[in-house]
């Protein structure tokens, strides 16, 4: 974004949004934090509506071009592991949308057209990765037709609503972080082969100590 002024204002929004929720949040708190008139404001963005959706877009581009190379990319179990960590800390950049994510899709129809354009195509990259740990030998074979479906929809899913469980208890990024990479990462744990569960007890061994 090369307007200086706009991207201020973004990036003043999304630090009022994250502290006190997108609903609580008026263009006027904003302006007023930037020392900027209401009118000034009002210039580079009618209604705040139109930040979120800057906010939005500006988060889920990251997301976008993970799964459009993930064909390219060598798969691991390391390799998910740093990926869910990186995307759970862009997540708490933008974490006033996953603490209010149901209300968000529910009002905004640009996004919500966006999101459920999004979902179908990381569950396929989702079920890429499945069929992928599977010709490595890391994934056991299915024990029933859909049970890996089910486990792409059950990792999305965690993925979308991980952020508004931790932060219920936890108050410290780095722990939030890790803890929801830990939780995710072992949603694989029991549909793994053997040679799997030792490589995930290797890239985090401290959730397997006894």
């Amino acid at each position: 974004m090369k307007n200086s002024t706009k991207k201020n204002i973004i990036n003043k929004a999304r630090e009022q949004f994250n502290q006190y929720g997108f609903g609580q949040v008026t263009l006027r708190m904003i302006a007023n934090e930037l020392s900027m008139s209401c009118g000034n404001l009002n210039y580079h963005f009618k209604k705040r509506e139109d930040i979120l959706e800057v906010l939005y877009f500006e988060m889920v581009e990251v997301f976008d071009q993970r799964i459009d190379t993930l064909p390219q990319v060598e798969l691991s179990i390391l390799h998910l592991y740093n990926e869910v960590k990186t995307s759970m800390e862009r997540m708490y950049t933008y974490r006033f949308f996953w603490t209010d994510i149901y209300n968000v899709l529910r009002t905004n129809i640009k996004i919500r057209e966006h999101f459920q354009l999004v979902y179908e195509q990381r569950i396929k990259g989702c079920l890429y990765l499945l069929q992928n740990f599977q010709e490595q030998g890391l994934l056991r074979a299915e024990q029933y037709p859909k049970e890996y479906s089910y486990l792409a929809e059950q990792m999305i899913h965690f993925g979308n609503t991980w952020w508004y469980g931790t932060a219920l208890y936890q108050h410290n990024l780095a722990e939030n972080v890790t803890k929801g990479t830990d939780q995710y990462v072992a949603i694989l744990y029991p549909y793994l082969s053997t040679k799997g569960q030792e490589e995930i007890k290797k890239v985090m061994p401290w959730v397997f100590v006894k």
